[in-house]
């Protein structure tokens, strides 16, 4: 049987390569071909920015119930083919199919937070009588969408992270050029079907949403091109980095990668703490940019954290994504696997000790906890991205505090505590853009502002959040 390749979709239709090329996308666990997407080039992106710079000027004056529509629609559609997506997801990505349906689910409610969001973008009145000679005269602000913004995302969130893009976007009336990742290209490509199916459904007569198939280098090509106006790209801080230093005028929105730690301090209820951090650390094989790497336990309570530790996650299920038990199931790539595998390996030769895991069977890591590391090892100063994690004991909060601080990264923290004095303490101190108090920095809400400082990017998602980072204030002043 032949494979039919997925095409990408611009300037209102679904089209392949001219030159037939595509690329294979192959299910991580089996290593078996199950998608084949065509692969845009150089003209397509230009057709379909030229396209989408048109498409703007009328999606930006559509009403706003109109956007509020789209958005519902889109909501509901996910919602109605959730299954299917959820499979679809875990073929691609080899994310257990539990932690699947939950990421449909986000995608549905990031959509519905857009159709919320888009009547709720508010300007405000100033009065401007604080000089002689404007007695009577006030500024009116509102907020305008800024144009063409180019979505870039990561395979690891291949359907809500495409949401976090396209609904506040949307909602604020921009238009959008996707570039998903290659790895789960199909997954974005089946929500710009259902972008398509809504805009049908109004009458629109044009689509704000296009999708490019494109390799990095014609994406980075394009990304300083004038008529793209913001680039919000999801992803590891090499590449974010990179993108923003050789920009022209654009924007960019960056949301990056992390090392986060976690403390749990003497008087955290130790079996709450342990539950979530086994979560927190190895659901999705740890490839999540607010996984649970670095662990700092006081010392009073080290050894009792470190044997219920060991012993729930020793008790996760490691095996086929598809079966609906599974916890843990493989990486994205047998390659990334051998290089968290290297890690482990070189951080035992500095002086670590596993505690449990460290083998590998193809793409598949054991869930891993390690001791004895110290800050210089790449498990603890670089993003491991695998189920990994190190614990480390401490005496004073404030040396855990500097522990969490001693990092390239600050994405989010987490913190276990019954002490307010520590939990805000936490709160001031820790560099990050989220202290997550009794709960694991994997936490998030899709409503709450998520992003990060230092290496860990430079903007905040959420979908009101976005918004702002996708409007423009302008001011008319009005009076004598």
């Amino acid at each position: 049987m032949i494979m039919e390749t997925e095409k990408f979709f611009i300037a209102g239709e679904f089209k392949s390569s001219v030159s037939d090329e595509y690329f294979e996308v192959r299910n991580p666990y089996t290593g078996i071909v199950v998608r084949r997407i065509s692969k845009a080039g150089r003209d397509d992106f230009n057709t379909a920015l030229n396209y989408l710079t048109t498409a703007f000027q009328k999606f930006r004056n559509e009403p706003v119930y109109v956007r509020v529509e789209l958005l519902k629609k889109i909501a509901q559609k996910i919602d109605d083919k959730s299954e299917t997506l959820a499979q679809l997801l875990t073929l691609e990505t080899g994310k257990p199919i539990k932690y699947s349906r939950i990421e449909v689910q986000r995608a549905v409610l990031t959509f519905t937070l857009g159709s919320e969001e888009a009547s709720r973008i508010n300007g405000e009145v100033i009065d401007l009588s604080r000089i002689k000679g404007s007695e009577r005269v006030a500024g009116i602000i509102k907020r305008f969408p800024v144009g063409v913004i180019l979505a870039i995302t990561p395979w690891n969130f291949p359907i809500n992270l495409v949401a976090h893009k396209l609904s506040p976007a949307l909602a604020s009336g921009n238009a959008v050029l996707l570039k998903p990742a290659s790895a789960s290209a199909a997954c974005g490509i089946e929500i710009v079907k259902i972008i398509k199916e809504s805009c049908d459904e109004l009458k629109l007569g044009y689509y704000p949403v296009n999708i490019v198939t494109a390799p990095g280098n014609v994406t980075e090509e394009f990304a300083s091109d004038d008529r793209v106006k913001l680039v919000s790209f999801t992803g590891s801080s090499t590449v974010g980095w990179h993108l923003k230093r050789n920009l022209n005028r654009q924007r960019i929105s960056l949301e990056l990668g992390g090392n986060a730690g976690v403390i749990v301090d003497e008087t955290a209820n130790v079996d709450d703490a342990v539950a979530k951090i086994v979560t927190g650390a190895f659901s999705q094989a740890g490839q999540s940019c607010i996984s649970v790497q670095r662990i700092f336990v006081h010392k009073s309570i080290y050894q009792t954290f470190l044997e219920r530790f060991i012993s729930e996650t020793e008790k996760l299920k490691v095996g086929d994504p598809f079966e609906d038990v599974t916890d843990v199931a493989s990486m994205i790539t047998e390659d990334e696997a051998k290089r968290a595998e290297t890690w482990i390996q070189d951080a035992v030769v500095e002086g670590a000790k596993t505690l449990t895991g460290g083998k590998r069977e193809k793409a598949v890591l054991m869930p891993t906890i390690l001791c004895n590391t110290n800050k210089n090892m790449n498990v603890n100063s670089r993003e491991v991205f695998a189920p990994v994690a190190t614990v480390t004991e401490f005496g004073e909060f404030d040396d855990a505090v500097e522990m969490v601080n001693d990092s390239l990264y600050g994405l989010q923290a987490g913190v276990f505590t019954n002490n307010m004095a520590n939990a805000f303490y936490a709160f001031d101190n820790i560099e990050t853009g989220g202290v997550i108090i009794n709960n694991v920095s994997t936490y998030r809400m899709d409503a709450m502002p998520y992003g990060g400082v230092k290496d860990s990017g430079n903007a905040r998602e959420g979908v009101r959040f976005a918004i702002e980072e996708m409007t423009e204030r302008k001011i008319m002043v009005v009076g004598n």
